[in-house]
């Protein structure tokens, strides 16, 4: 992980411009992807480093759909290890080690997750539990991922449950099983990466400009600031819209289920360190998890409701589904949460495939490639984790069926922005905070100043680079998207101010 890469990671408004002028001046390229979600800047970075000329334009902002609302968990598939599913455990395993190990190292870190054992919890509940923690084990020595990066499964001791949780149980707590996942700081930080990745390689990040009138090999962009609008040749276009992907390519039959969390304050639940991880009553591999985060916040979740009609921009969590979250994490915790603990929400939409299986946690969580007769190539399905993985299927589809000549995929070994090992990400010099956001990048960030603004652990040097180097266009773009402050209203009122200051002075 050398972090040299062959052009400048930097994306802006500058940039932007430059890059959409050529383009409406009559360049062409091999590939266009239209999406800036996690799939669309993955394929944009595995055909930047194939050597192809790749072009990805996005309506509104990077992450902006569904990549931005997942629990910012990188799982080892042990769910579907459960529901006999082994060939997407084992890929979700091996992603996992990808992005722990050689691409994104600073933004993934090992999480311990907690099953308390509660009177609830039978002895045959335990022992399904530690099955599953030792199939996880599994999982991961046979993705070869080194125990220094994910420790093994273990029991542990009420005291010491009670230390990784302070806010569990104290009554008939008989310890806990334990297991480790992967973590993100942030997903959205991590599209962000992804794109600024691809962006050094060659590829044309393009935000706030739509797609129309799309076909196999060119589409209408418009520029969606300016009005102005211009034909773009591509060898293959690639619908990696997610959610919207009908809307593109309308051979494509979804049904989205929406996953809800709520955001509450790290002190209610005694700033915890594990996971809390609480059995859903009734359901044998599903579960609530309490998700120790950054800026101090926990993100309670997950649901998986059924999304009909039209698809929102921004989802919304339900009463219902807020209430349900609250009341199965409850049955855990010693002091229980009320609605006036709740900061927040969010909730995202899964882009699933309509098989025609029963509810939508009976849908397949693999993702498909799927070529219509105008020739679009959509991705769709699939998760965060092996993101790598489907942008790969989706290039190699699409270079057969263009005949496009390229390399292999070289994105296992392609270390994003900032990607440094652990022992030196310990040795930067700058706030733990800054670096666990930013890698190697910290020193430059911090260079700026540290001083949070207005009592947010975001400093201005951050809101700026945000502009300068992630380009953030918007005042929701930096809190939304770059920084995360904006899922906490409170807290968003208390930086729009100078976020507002940087764009000014852009």
């Amino acid at each position: 992980m050398s972090g040299v890469f062959p052009g400048s990671t930097a994306l802006n408004a500058a940039r932007r411009t430059r890059e959409l002028e050529r383009l409406a001046d009559g360049d062409s390229v091999d590939v266009l992807v239209i999406g800036g979600g996690i799939t669309g800047v993955g394929v944009a970075l595995d055909a930047a480093t194939r050597g192809l000329g790749v072009a990805l334009v996005e309506k509104r902002d990077l992450a902006f759909g569904t990549s931005r609302w997942s629990s910012k968990l990188v799982h080892g598939g042990l769910r579907y290890l459960a529901s006999g599913n082994v060939r997407i455990a084992r890929e979700s395993a091996v992603e996992r080690g990808i992005l722990m190990t050689r691409t994104a190292p600073h933004l993934v870190r090992a999480m311990p997750q907690l099953v308390p054992l509660l009177p609830p919890t039978s002895l045959f509940g335990k022992a399904l539990v530690r099955t599953g923690f030792l199939a996880g084990d599994a999982l991961r020595f046979a993705a070869r991922t080194p125990a220094s990066v994910l420790p093994r499964s273990r029991t542990i001791g009420a005291d010491q449950a009670r230390e990784l949780v302070p806010g569990l149980r104290r009554d008939e707590l008989r310890g806990a099983l334990t297991a480790f996942d992967g973590q993100l700081i942030d997903d959205a930080r991590l599209v962000v990466g992804v794109a600024r990745t691809a962006a050094a390689h060659g590829a044309r990040i393009l935000t706030r400009v739509g797609a129309y009138d799309v076909s196999g090999t060119s589409a209408t962009l418009r520029d969606e600031l300016t009005g102005s609008e211009f034909l773009l040749r591509a060898r293959v276009v690639i619908n990696a819209t997610g959610v919207w992907a009908d809307q593109v390519d309308p051979s494509i039959t979804l049904r989205p289920s929406r996953g809800t969390h709520v955001v509450l304050d790290a002190a209610r639940l005694g700033n915890p360190t594990a996971a809390l991880t609480v059995p859903i009553p009734g359901e044998s591999n599903r579960f609530v998890f309490a998700l120790p985060a950054q800026l101090g916040r926990i993100y309670l979740g997950l649901t998986d409701e059924a999304a009909p009609g039209p698809v929102p921009e921004v989802p919304h969590a339900s009463d219902g589904e807020i209430d349900f979250l609250l009341a199965t994490v409850n049955t855990a915790l010693e002091d229980p949460l009320t609605r006036a603990d709740v900061l927040g929400s969010f909730a995202g939409l899964r882009p699933l495939l309509d098989t025609g299986a029963g509810s939508t946690a009976d849908l397949s969580r693999d993702h498909a490639v799927v070529r219509s007769d105008s020739g679009v190539v959509t991705v769709v399905g699939g998760k965060l984790t092996t993101y790598r993985r489907m942008a790969q299927d989706a290039l190699d589809t699409a270079m057969t069926a263009a005949s496009l000549g390229a390399g292999p995929c070289r994105t296992r070994d392609v270390p994003l922005v900032g990607a440094a090992p652990a022992a030196i990400l310990r040795k930067i010099a700058a706030p733990a905070g800054v670096v666990a956001r930013y890698g190697t990048e910290a020193p430059a960030v911090a260079s700026g100043g540290t001083d949070c603004v207005n009592g947010v652990e975001i400093s201005r040097a951050e809101l700026e680079f945000a502009v300068t180097h992630e380009g953030a266009l918007t005042v929701e773009d930096i809190l939304d998207r770059r920084t995360r402050v904006g899922l906490v209203e409170a807290d968003r009122e208390r930086v729009v101010e100078a976020a507002e200051q940087v764009l000014s002075r852009r």
